[in-house]
């Protein structure tokens, strides 16, 4: 009989705290793992320290103290194995849809690449976002919520192991976020990526995260989680959404009530 053997976590965090100078902490004593192919949002109020903890986890900011391990290594600076998306698209106007697809492609710390193996890379992340076709438009030519998808191909194309996402779709009316969420999900589990993303709306992460991780307190930490167990996709379930979003919701209250 074969024996399954446990895939390593995608990141794995220990005694995270991190203080800008001058400050007190942002946030402190913050364990966290991701498992691989695992999309975990990370839920809570203003304030409290996700985006900065986002930023840590993939190494733009050095943590006051803990550890941070990124595919079994020490993580001391961003890792061309990971990619980030962000709220603003942020796409270069002067190139192409193709062109800001596959920008950074070419950075040295990325694997290298021959011509036709980027022109692959680069097609394969815009026909998963839905834009083939339209590899020719400019920027300026774009709807918010494909802006948005160029952006989510553009870190595709790197083919992470792990994707950031710091409220990419907050931005977006709702039923583009709706479209946004529901690409998320089927892209990440196609790539066999694992995906960290920071929202404030319990929605978005109950219709999305398989496990969803609540922040509360000043300084920040992590309260309570909740493995979400609903299959995709989740929109027409709402006796069960209704019921977990209540439970989400009484546990952020009661955060805010406590500090």
């Amino acid at each position: 009989m074969s024996v399954k053997i446990a895939e390593p976590p995608a990141l794995q965090a220990s005694g995270l705290c991190f203080a800008y100078p001058g400050s007190s902490a942002t946030f402190a004593d913050i364990a966290l793992t991701i498992r691989a192919r695992e999309i975990v949002c990370l839920l809570g109020g203003s304030g409290c320290g996700k985006s900065t903890l986002l930023r840590v986890l993939a190494g733009l900011q050095t943590p006051s103290a803990g550890n941070i391990r990124f595919l079994e290594a020490e993580l001391t600076e961003p890792s061309p194995r990971s990619a980030l998306v962000f709220q603003q698209a942020s796409l270069l106007p002067w190139l192409t849809v193709a062109g800001n697809v596959g920008f950074g492609l070419d950075f040295s710390r990325q694997p290298e690449l021959t011509r036709a193996q980027r022109t692959q890379r680069v097609q394969q992340a815009i026909d998963a976002v839905g834009l083939a076709g339209c590899e020719g438009r400019y920027p300026a030519a774009l709807s918010g919520g494909m802006a948005q998808r160029v952006a989510l191909a553009r870190a595709l194309a790197r083919e992470p192991e792990l994707l950031f996402a710091d409220e990419p779709f907050s931005a977006l009316d709702a039923i583009t976020r709706a479209e946004m969420q529901s690409l998320l999900v089927e892209v990440v589990h196609r790539w066999h990526s694992a995906a960290l993303l920071v929202t404030h709306d319990i929605d978005e992460a109950i219709l999305v995260a398989d496990r969803i991780v609540l922040m509360g307190g000043q300084p920040g930490r992590i309260v309570r989680e909740w493995q979400i167990d609903l299959p995709q996709p989740r929109i027409d379930q709402t006796a069960a959404i209704s019921t977990l979003r209540l439970e989400i919701l009484a546990a952020l209250l009661g955060q805010r009530s406590s500090t």
